[in-house]
């Protein structure tokens, strides 16, 4: 029957055998592919899932958007579609025929069983149907599927267009289920499992599954090089502190320190020798315990003979380098000098003093300044509580948050702490006080005593503006006031000027060749675009006209250029109302630490720790006088210790002031400050989710069970 195929008919003692024999590839009655290394990979067409093309994900009907609300029941409106009273009678024939299969219509949708969420999804099963006794009220049973079945069939009516529109959006392609290949890949299994599930499981529990894998001798020794690779790699991954990702994590939903990490497992991997490696704050996101894996790591890059150069705040990774370059002693026009170079553990209290007398780093290492333990802990009464968190890996726990305190999320990264305070206590609350936003992730109930709370922030890192010409001055509306300021000055009132020609933002008196920018793009079709000084008003912005007016012998672009501090200086020395109502928009700015930043630096300039500090002088400047929760996303990121210690003035000015302070955040000198600590783990990924301790600092150190607590303790000790 052709090349490929064979029939063989054998003459035996007991009569004729038919043998088939085959060369395709093919078994039951099925063929398959031949497969190839392409069929594995969904950037290829050859192995992407043709439905959703390579993406996991397709336009469907989400489930979020049709159970909005995931604590009611069915029978207390859960699924929002079948609300009003035409549609309402879906819900009563599902409460009908459903009891036939003891379906729970007053449990809550988020406890119910797969098996019941496959039922009221897709109905019954043909198992279920041919159960003696089951009869349906109108042949078809009313599922969530059937329902919008019927959306389809009447499309042609602008109602069951808007209807359906409510309900889509990006759900898990139903051909692939997220693994975005084709099905034949799943046909091919290593050791009983497809390739997308060992890309869905976390990267310890893969490690341990290759640790394990037991292969015939033919096979593993095709496979012997090729799991030396694979082991390697992602040992490396576990070793930088990234056990808990899995493979198939969408890169952007890492963080920035997650992705510096992912970048040195890959350096690592390549096994390179003699190159040069700088990192810039490998650190951030990492709690302390990790933070010896990562110092483990780099020195295992220097061991192979490289060079590493690390840009770096944590107190740890300083202790462990071979040496130590300290630049100051402050920051901006008070800094660029080598205040201290050598071994860091040839340190010692006196040199920090005579040696480095400007050395804040030094001084911090040898013990000669610190972060002071505050003598005693404030004390709270009142409290919200998020009931039954159950987003991503929370395990359904019940947390109480202090108010008009101070309280730190602490955990081993990927531990829940951001689901947990972001995704649901920010977002739930936002909701409770009617404002805009995302919905929260899956939880049963806030309560407490919301009333206390009239306002919640969430400081992230993202930057102030998004426009290039923002700037901290326009963020805390300073520069509202300076050229106000310029306006009133003789020069501008004799040539007509308003407050409004000293604007960058405006046509007037701004270049318009460069639009206020002070520079012009220039985009180039095959490499990265170019930036140059506008040729017209040579980068300083504005018109020459508007730069000859002065205001004591400064023009507007002078004052643009002027760091906080000097500028401080600058309008302090005139006691007038409107310099008065400058220093006091600018003053919130050197009273977190930022005097070094110029009045007009691009805000995209700005590292992510300094735009948190802008948003937190922004608060002082506002004064808002409701009682407010404002929540930080690790705000440590790039400060120095004595960065820290200014920070932690910031806090407790905002608590004096009746606000509430939560924090998420790894550095123990923020920790250690806390009046309330709530301590998420034990370990990240699958193995994490879990309240661990909850409590004072003394309270976590007391704790065996708390990772946090056997690094706090350190801190705490001779206090």
């Amino acid at each position: 029957e052709g090349r490929d195929r064979l029939k063989l008919q054998i003459w035996a003692d007991d009569g004729i055998v038919a043998k088939d024999f085959s060369r395709v590839f093919e078994a039951d009655g099925m063929t398959f592919e031949v497969p190839t290394d392409m069929m594995f990979n969904f950037n290829n067409p050859v192995g992407a899932c043709p439905t959703c093309e390579g993406f996991g994900k397709v336009m469907g009907i989400d489930e979020r958007l049709v159970i909005p609300n995931n604590t009611l029941s069915i029978y207390d409106n859960a699924v929002a579609c079948w609300r009003g009273d035409k549609m309402s009678e879906w819900k009563k024939v599902f409460i009908s025929d459903s009891a036939q299969f003891g379906f729970p219509i007053h449990k809550p949708y988020l406890d119910l069983s797969q098996e019941e969420k496959d039922l009221l999804w897709h109905g019954p099963t043909d198992r279920q149907l041919s159960q003696p006794g089951i009869k349906l009220t109108y042949g078809d049973f009313p599922s969530i599927d059937r329902f919008f079945r019927m959306v389809d069939e009447n499309l042609y009516k602008i109602q069951y267009r808007v209807m359906k529109a409510r309900y889509q959006g990006k759900t898990v392609c139903p051909a692939c289920h997220g693994s975005r290949l084709k099905k034949t890949a799943s046909y091919v299994k290593v050791g009983g499992a497809t390739i997308g599930e060992l890309v869905s499981m976390p990267v310890s529990r893969l490690i341990e599954f290759f640790r394990n894998l037991q292969l015939d001798a033919s096979d593993a020794a095709i496979a012997e090089r090729l799991l030396k690779e694979i082991n390697n790699r992602i040992s490396y991954l576990e070793e930088v502190g990234l056990g808990y990702l899995t493979l198939d994590r969408l890169s952007s939903t890492l963080s920035g320190g997650e992705s510096q990490r992912i970048n040195l497992a890959t350096s690592l991997g390549s096994s390179l020798v003699g190159s040069l490696y700088i990192l810039d704050e490998p650190s951030i996101g990492l709690h302390s315990r990790d933070t010896e894996r990562l110092i483990t790591v780099l020195k295992k890059l220097r061991d192979l003979g490289n060079t590493v150069v690390v840009v770096e705040h944590d107190e740890e990774i300083m202790r462990a380098a071979d040496y130590l370059i300290d630049v100051g002693p402050d920051a901006g026009r008070l800094g660029g000098q080598i205040i201290y170079q050598g071994n860091p553990a040839e340190l010692v209290p006196s040199q920090a003093k005579e040696e480095s007398p400007l050395s804040y780093t030094a001084r911090y290492l040898t013990g000669a300044l610190s972060i002071p333990v505050p003598k005693q802990r404030r004390k709270w009464r009142d409290s919200l509580e998020v009931i039954g968190a159950k987003e991503h890996n929370l395990k359904d726990i019940d947390v109480k948050f202090p108010l008009g305190v101070m309280t730190v999320v602490t955990g081993v990264s990927g531990s829940g702490k951001s689901t947990l305070v972001r995704d649901i206590l920010f977002r739930a609350l936002n909701r409770h006080l009617g404002n805009t936003g995302d919905a929260p992730g899956t939880f049963r109930k806030l309560q407490g005593d919301l009333s206390r709370i009239k306002n919640v922030e969430f400081v992230d890192q993202n930057p102030i503006g998004k426009s290039s010409r923002s700037n901290p001055a326009t963020y805390l509306k300073a520069f509202d006031e300076i050229r106000k300021l310029f306006a009133s000055t003789q020069g501008a009132k004799q040539m007509g000027y308003s407050a409004s020609d000293f604007s960058f933002n405006s046509d007037g008196g701004r270049c318009e060749e460069c639009k206020g920018d002070g520079y012009i793009t220039i985009e180039m079709q095959f490499m990265a675009d170019i930036t140059i000084p506008c040729e017209s008003c040579h980068g300083k912005r504005y018109q020459k006209e508007i730069l000859e007016i002065e205001y004591r012998g400064k023009n507007i672009y002078d004052i643009l250029e002027m760091t906080i501090n000097q500028a401080v200086e600058f309008f302090g020395e005139e006691a007038g109302a409107q310099e008065k109502r400058i220093i006091k928009r600018l003053k919130p700015l050197q009273d977190v630490g930022l005097g070094y930043i110029k009045i007009g630096q691009n805000s995209s300039s700005l590292s992510g720790g300094e735009n948190q500090r802008v948003k937190l002088a922004s608060f002082f400047a506002e004064e808002k006088p409701e009682p407010t929760m404002y929540i930080f996303d690790e705000p440590t990121t790039g400060l120095h210790f004595h960065d820290i210690a200014t920070l932690m003035k910031s806090f407790d000015r905002l608590i004096s002031m009746g606000h509430t302070i939560l924090i998420i955040e790894h550095n123990m000198d923020v920790i250690k400050c806390a009046d309330h600590v709530i301590d998420i783990g034990p370990e990240g990924g699958d193995a994490g989710g879990n309240l661990v301790a909850a409590g004072t600092p003394e309270q976590i150190a007391a704790n065996p069970a708390s990772y946090t607590g056997h690094f706090l303790k350190e801190k705490l000790q001779g206090v």
